[in-house]
């Protein structure tokens, strides 16, 4: 079917463009919603009486467009991803990651009108985004993809070391005391031992106290 639209439809094209969709298209989305009419001589005279009013509505967005192309071509995206040493990204960058790196900045671009060499990128390096902007308007940007950075772990690891060293010596020290608590148990009972010993055995007579009793024995005699 063939129809004058009524308004800008994405995707499609923008009011006084005229158009072939299918059927349904026309009579389930477009002619509901007022985005387009159908195509006859009473709607091209209507839409020739608009004429001015659509290309005032053409030279805004190309003034827009435009301003948009001079500031893109003064920008500069600067993405960095995790890599290898070799430079290849753990992922990569593509067309949508370029269109929220420049939401963030400001700049509404729909991710269909962002072209990247190769389609996606791979690699870290520099590179040019081509965005199509209104009609056969485009603007390019470099696109800087850098390296994710190593943290500094030089003195965590050596922190890390230090702490490892130190219970290795904490554990060495228990070790040794346990030893030492051991044998420190095994002696004590067998001193202990001695002791009784010790004290349970009889005391010998003084020799010179029995060969004086034998004397005396003698002597009664």
């Amino acid at each position: 079917m063939k129809v004058i639209l009524n308004d800008d439809v994405k995707h499609l094209g923008e009011m006084g463009d005229v158009k072939t969709v299918a059927n349904g298209y026309a009579r389930n989305y477009l002619f509901p919603r007022s985005l387009a009419l159908p195509y006859n001589d009473v709607t091209v005279a209507w839409f020739e009486g608009r004429k001015e009013e659509i290309e005032a509505r053409k030279q805004a967005k190309r003034d827009a467009s435009a301003s948009i192309k001079e500031k893109l071509s003064a920008h500069t995206i600067t993405i960095v991803m995790a890599a290898g040493q070799n430079g290849k990204l753990y992922g990569a960058v593509t067309s949508q990651t370029v269109a929220d790196a420049l939401a963030k900045d400001g700049f509404e671009i729909e991710r269909k009108r962002i072209d990247i060499p190769g389609v996606t990128v791979k690699s870290v390096g520099k590179y040019t985004v081509t965005v199509r902007l209104y009609e056969s308007e485009t603007a390019e940007f470099p696109l800087i993809v850098e390296a994710q950075k190593e943290a500094d772990t030089g003195a965590a690891k050596a922190s890390a070391g230090k702490a490892k060293k130190d219970r290795r010596n904490a554990e060495a020290t228990e070790t040794e005391q346990a030893g030492a608590d051991e044998s420190a148990d095994e002696q004590e009972p067998a001193e202990q031992a001695e002791t009784e010993e010790a004290v349970e055995q009889p005391v010998p007579e003084s020799t010179e106290n029995t060969d004086e009793a034998a004397g005396s024995e003698n002597a009664a005699e």
